[in-house]
């Protein structure tokens, strides 16, 4: 059980059996009054938001969360499926669940995965991924002095906005916390 002053941006505590991640603090003190703690909380598992004050007093729980690595092995209809590095131990996340990662995620890529009581809840894919081009539209000569952009589709099928010098079957790297195309990789 925690109590007011342990409540701060990034610790995750469990709400009516789920856990929140704190985005947002403030401490608020008024005269004769108790302290109160206002939060703004992001479920871990759903991803919908909450706006919560705790009171001086109020009792709560810290979240069981832990991060593990895994490895991306594939999709199949329903979910994606995932192995334990160091278990070797396989496990199915809903593709609803994991919809914002996947975009990144090639068979085979290194992920961290979240645990919350033992149980895989979210997916982090690598800050920066290489992906292959598939389909883009040729540059056209002399169209490359305005530093003008066009789409490009990935090997994930995720679409990026890249330069006009980038062609088909180059690697890029992109970011996956912007979605945005980063360089050429070597």
């Amino acid at each position: 059980m925690g109590n007011l002053t342990d409540i701060r941006t990034g610790i995750i505590v469990k709400i009516n059996g789920s856990p929140y991640l704190v985005v947002w603090n403030q401490f608020n003190r008024k005269q004769q009054r108790k302290p109160v703690m206002r939060t703004k909380l992001k479920n871990l598992i759903n991803g919908s938001t909450l706006d919560k004050t705790f009171l001086a007093g109020e009792s709560f729980e810290f979240a069981d969360v832990s991060n593990k690595r895994c490895q991306y092995l594939y999709k199949d209809t329903d979910n994606a499926v995932f192995m334990d590095n160091e278990s070797f131990e396989q496990f199915h996340l809903p593709l609803d669940q994991v919809e914002g990662s996947l975009p990144y995620l090639k068979d085979d890529t290194e992920v961290y995965m979240t645990f919350y009581e033992g149980n895989p809840i979210s997916v982090q894919p690598p800050p920066k991924v290489e992906l292959k081009v598939v389909e883009t539209p040729p540059g056209v000569k002399g169209d490359t002095a305005t530093g003008g952009t066009k789409p490009a589709t990935l090997e994930t099928g995720i679409v990026v906005s890249v330069p006009l010098f980038i062609n088909q079957d180059d690697i890029l790297l992109i970011n996956t916390e912007t979605g945005e195309y980063v360089n050429r990789a070597s």
